[in-house]
């Protein structure tokens, strides 16, 4: 490095390093209104308890999981799937005591949109009788829960509407 390639390097190091005092502060509180106006935006829209669901589904085997899970997907009907692998399930079926290795299907959703989804599971299912069972979520994540809600196209109303609209 020759002498006028040194002092250029030192110049820069010492312009950021005083620099740093001054537009440190600054940064960090660009930085703090940011986190505060996106802290705001998600305390904004609450979620509203049940709005969403769990829908719990038993299948066969993978290729079923995957059959019935691509079109729930690509239609918005679920945010999402997770197909939970080897699982052994004992029941009884036609008086007969009975083993099988299945998976589990977690879909979330809004719970407006279960009973299509149990609907489309019941055509598609090549069990007699398939597993379909939803449970509400009562609490969770929100920016989460917005996903779900953004994904599904099932965003609720804010409670001011929804209780002048009850009362008309």
């Amino acid at each position: 490095m020759n002498g006028r390639s040194f002092l250029i390097a030192s110049l820069a190091f010492v312009v950021l390093v005083i620099g740093a005092d001054f537009y440190m502060p600054a940064l960090l509180s660009f930085l703090r209104r940011v986190a505060q106006v996106k802290m705001a935006e998600g305390a904004a829209r609450a979620y509203s308890s049940g709005s969403l669901s769990i829908v719990y589904v038993m299948v066969p085997d993978m290729e079923t999981a995957k059959t019935l899970a691509k079109p729930l997907v690509q239609n918005k009907q679920v945010a999402c799937i997770n197909i939970i692998p080897h699982v052994t399930s004992i029941y009884e079926w036609e008086g007969q005591m009975e083993e099988s290795s299945e998976l589990v299907m977690l879909m979330k959703t809004a719970t407006s949109k279960v009973d299509e989804i149990s609907e489309f599971i019941r055509k598609n299912h090549p069990y007699d009788v398939a597993a379909v069972v939803s449970t509400k979520i009562d609490n969770g994540n929100p920016p989460f829960l917005d996903w779900i809600s953004d994904t599904v196209g099932d965003k609720p109303e804010p409670a001011a509407k929804k209780s002048r609209s009850n009362d008309q």
